[in-house]
């Protein structure tokens, strides 16, 4: 991608990190988020009013724009290519939110179903047999990883650590801890796809 003049310096900036990202340079995507996950967060964080959800959704802002950073053209600034999908996935987001009962009504027609009370939460034999084939697949998809990319899932998705503990436990700054993962999460899908089309 060529580098406008009329662009900001900022904005140019951007553009070289941008650039960088395309030919798969995972400094470029930490530096990226790095400059925008706290404004990203506080313009979400407005829209939902729910600090838990505004970080679950600049994860998959950014997660999104990662994915189809390729498809970015310099006609505007990253940045305002960033907020758009943030905006459009969270406008998404808050619509199923409406759609779908709250938890609380959900529980309410529970109470209100005499038959509900009868079913047991407690997972069949069938049924753990398949979760136990499913964890032991997705073991052996994880094994395809480099090894960085494998220790990172495994933490996350294994051991359910939260990406501060990640941070710690390897000494990476937070931004790149949450765009390996995104790489990780993206290689992942992509080794499960070859895998299903058999």
């Amino acid at each position: 991608m060529e580098i406008k003049p009329d662009l900001s310096e900022k904005a140019r900036n951007d553009l070289k990190l941008v650039n960088m990202a395309v030919e798969g340079d995972e400094k470029a995507f930490a530096e990226l988020m790095n400059r925008y996950r706290d404004s990203i967060y506080y313009m979400l964080l407005k829209m939902v009013n729910n600090p838990s959800d505004a970080d679950d959704l600049t994860i998959e802002a950014f997660g999104k724009a990662f994915k189809n950073i390729h498809l970015y053209t310099p006609r505007y600034a990253f940045s305002t290519w960033l907020f758009k999908i943030a905006t459009n996935n969270c406008i998404d987001f808050i619509r199923k939110k409406k759609s779908s009962p709250s938890a609380f009504e959900q529980q309410q027609e529970e109470h209100e179903d005499p038959a509900s009370n009868l079913q047991s939460d407690m997972p069949g034999p069938e049924e753990e047999m398949m979760k136990k084939q499913k964890i032991k697949h997705l073991a052996g998809v994880v094994k395809q990883l480099k090894p960085k990319y494998r220790r990172l899932i495994e933490l996350r998705y294994f051991k359910e650590y939260s990406y501060e503990e990640i941070s710690n436990e390897l000494d990476l700054p937070l931004g790149t801890v949450k765009a390996q993962i995104f790489r990780a999460k993206e290689l992942l899908s992509n080794i499960i796809n070859k895998t299903q089309k058999y």
